[in-house]
């Protein structure tokens, strides 16, 4: 585990506790169309952005075009996100781990880049960060599972993907993180991995605290 140079943390749901305003949101503007989403539906649209996301607005919501859906959606985000963006547990305490490892670390999400520069900048941690990525600049061409943004984060703080860890909470980003050829860690949120997920990961920890104590003992 020596060769390790850097982490890369997927936002929504691993480091904020911000996956349910999106599942909130989603599910009200359903409500105001009469829809029942399919309980499927956290599965596919978690970590997704882009044309996949609005693919999978349109077979959910059956309409033709998703982008306004997910448009919508965002703005429904920003507004709840602008009064308080909750926290998961051991936030801190890994970033102050990896930082004495003198690692690179970087964030790779499928939010706008403003929605995390404002999430980074309430909790006061903008400056642990190397580089951000986000999943709807015009650099990423697919969106997750593709491995386009971690490839990216990686290439932005100067690391090869295999001495880079990745955290996600996502189905579609641990995936993602596979295909990327990084060292994928899973933190569930909403939903807990399944046999095909657990496959793909190198390690599954239940919250940021066992991640940063369990990677003590390897590193």
């Amino acid at each position: 585990m020596s060769k390790m140079k850097a982490a890369i943390f997927d936002m929504d749901g691993l480091l904020f506790d911000t996956e349910q305003v999106y599942q909130k949101n989603w599910q009200i503007i359903a409500g105001e169309m009469g829809i029942g989403l399919d309980p499927r539906f956290p599965y596919e649209i978690c970590g997704t952005s882009g044309e996949r996301m609005d693919r999978i607005l349109e077979r959910y919501y059956h309409v033709e075009n998703g982008h306004p859906i997910a448009e919508r959606c965002m703005a429904m985000v920003r507004q709840d996100l602008n009064k308080d963006v909750p926290e998961k547990k051991g936030l801190r305490e890994i970033l102050t781990f990896f930082k004495d490892l003198d690692y690179k670390i970087a964030i790779a999400s499928s939010s706008e880049i403003e929605q995390i520069e404002h999430n980074l900048n309430h909790a006061g941690i903008r400056s642990c960060f190397d580089a951000l990525v986000s999943g709807r600049s015009s650099g990423i061409k697919h969106g997750k599972p593709a491995p386009d943004i971690f490839l990216a984060a990686a290439d932005r703080v100067g690391v090869e993907p295999q001495a880079c860890f990745v955290f996600e909470d996502a189905f579609n980003g641990i995936r993602a993180a596979h295909k990327a050829g990084v060292l994928p860690v899973m933190i569930p949120d909403l939903i807990e991995p399944d046999p095909e997920i657990r496959r793909l990961c190198a390690y599954i920890y239940p919250d940021l605290i066992a991640a940063r104590d369990g990677l003590k003992a390897v590193l």
